[in-house]
């Protein structure tokens, strides 16, 4: 009987061990997959406008970019950054632990709150400069969406604030889109209640209007 039990626990260790072999393999086998999801990290950074405010899941800016590149088999990773009610000053502030060291390319999309707020165009222009000029810097391509000031405001605002996103772009060799809102703003059709914020329908047509531009980022991305 000894031997006999003996014999038994060797054959079930021996399962045992093939059992654990397989397992790992199979496990190993998807790792790989895993990592290679996606070739390359493209964060949003921006405030609610491309957060997806009051919008359900699927319906922001980020979801619907991310299954248009998708359409167009490109393997990119679309992550949201964004955060409702942020100035070019918060955004400044998140931005190291906002883009992450394996970001390949930038959307920012920020300001808008700024020329609500009435915040100097000034500080702004500073603010966005310097969040584009550290991410060239670091080797990431970035697209600058431009923004433009509320006409409530004044033309001397306006010249301002306008220019601020095309001027940055020039400066550090970066790409430039020039009305992040383009085709959807004043659109009552395209906006939620509050007439600002895009819904589900007006992000679409963000989203079919930036595409050639976020593609050619992705391109200059993995040159």
């Amino acid at each position: 009987m000894g031997l006999l039990k003996s014999v038994f626990q060797s054959q079930k260790s021996v399962h045992v061990n093939r059992f654990i072999a397989c397992l790992t393999i199979i496990i190993l086998s998807f790792l790989p997959m895993a990592a290679q999801s996606a070739d390359l990290k493209l964060v949003v950074l921006g405030d609610s406008l491309s957060a997806g405010y009051q919008l359900s899941a699927g319906e922001g800016f980020t979801d619907q970019l991310q299954k248009a590149l998708d359409a167009k088999g490109q393997s990119v990773e679309v992550v949201n950054a964004g955060v409702s009610g942020d100035t070019s000053s918060g955004g400044l502030s998140r931005l190291d632990w906002s883009v992450g060291p394996d970001t390949s390319a930038v959307i920012v999309e920020l300001g808008a709150n700024d020329a609500l707020r009435g915040i100097s165009p000034e500080l702004t222009r500073k603010n966005i400069d310097e969040i584009v000029r550290r991410l060239t810097e670091r080797g990431v391509a970035v697209l600058v969406a431009g923004m433009l000031a509320p006409r409530n405001l004044g033309p001397e605002y306006a010249e301002a604030f306008d220019p601020i996103y095309s001027d940055v772009a020039k400066a550090h060799d970066a790409l430039f889109y020039p009305f992040f809102l383009e085709g959807a703003a004043l659109n009552p059709d395209l906006n939620l209640s509050d007439g600002m914020h895009p819904n589900a329908k007006g992000v679409e047509v963000i989203v079919e209007n930036i595409l050639p531009k976020v593609e050619e980022l992705l391109a200059k991305a993995r040159s």
